[in-house]
């Protein structure tokens, strides 16, 4: 080998070891970006999981949820507001079973609801008292409360606290209880439902005979109601709470299409049209 050959020989092996450091190097400050990155990636992480809990804290020290609802302990002066309201809804007007309204007015319009679907609340504290008054308190609307399991998660959560409604429903009280429970409802799937719960509102019920109710509420009669309601929803194709059928009374029953049920523009037409 020549001295020439040597000499390149050795500037090859150099400039291979240079690109070979140079390689490192590069492959070294790509790690130690990465690990920066990844780093600042913990950091941001753990600072936007710091921001969650905050806001989960804060949504439950307020009570907030999914409907911004809370439970409202029976006894209380919210409770004691809430009942007022149900009271002023619904004082003088007939009551019969699951029937809210003059027994022979014109027009029927049946509501299928779940006791726990906070959106059947929007319809309750929106639309409805604007109903009742229009309406049913001038005798030409009644309104039936048909039970259809949407919201509630545990059958028996649903049977035990639609029972006790039309438990209320023997002394011709079904609609206090169901719009106190509407007006004191709780966060959805919270498990809020309790028997202490049932019993509050119970208890909020004007006139109710506790004892009486109480032994009403293992009637058969009433868990079979509730069976023949699933039944007209499904065969309805109703799978969504809630759901109204409406009609001339003791006439055939269609489904009521609605654009809010916090305004009641569909209802008033509907019920205008049929009593035409």
């Amino acid at each position: 080998m020549t001295p020439v050959e040597e000499d390149e020989q050795d500037l090859t092996r150099k400039q291979r070891r240079e690109a070979a450091r140079s390689e490192r190097k590069a492959a070294e400050e790509s790690a130690a970006a990465g690990a920066a990155r990844r780093r600042r990636m913990t950091q941001l992480g753990g600072a936007v999981a710091v921001v969650i809990v905050a806001i989960i804290v804060i949504l439950i020290a307020s009570g907030g949820g999914s409907n911004g609802t809370k439970v409202v302990k029976a006894g209380s002066h919210e409770a004691t507001e809430k009942a007022k309201v149900v009271e002023a809804t619904l004082n003088g007007i007939n009551q019969s079973g699951n029937v809210l309204g003059n027994p022979t007015a014109p027009v029927t319009l049946q509501y299928f609801g779940d006791l726990e679907c906070p959106i059947c609340r929007e319809f309750t504290l929106g639309a409805l008292p604007k109903i009742i008054q229009k309406w049913v308190r001038a005798g030409k609307l009644k309104v039936e409360y048909r039970s259809l399991e949407t919201a509630t998660r545990e059958p028996e959560t649903f049977r035990t606290q639609q029972t006790a409604a039309l438990a209320a429903g023997k002394q011709n009280k079904m609609w206090y209880f169901v719009e106190l429970f509407y007006h004191e409802q709780g966060e959805e799937d919270s498990g809020y439902v309790t028997e202490s719960y049932i019993q509050g509102l119970a208890k909020q019920v004007p006139g109710l005979n506790l004892t009486k109710w109480q032994e009403d509420r293992s009637d058969p009669a009433l868990a079979s109601q509730l069976q023949s309601d699933t039944q007209e929803a499904n065969n309805r194709g109703f799978n969504g709470t809630p759901s109204f059928l409406i009609g001339k009374t003791g006439g055939a029953m269609k489904k009521l299409e609605y654009s809010s049920l916090s305004e009641p523009t569909s209802f008033d037409e509907a019920i205008e049209k049929l009593l035409g």
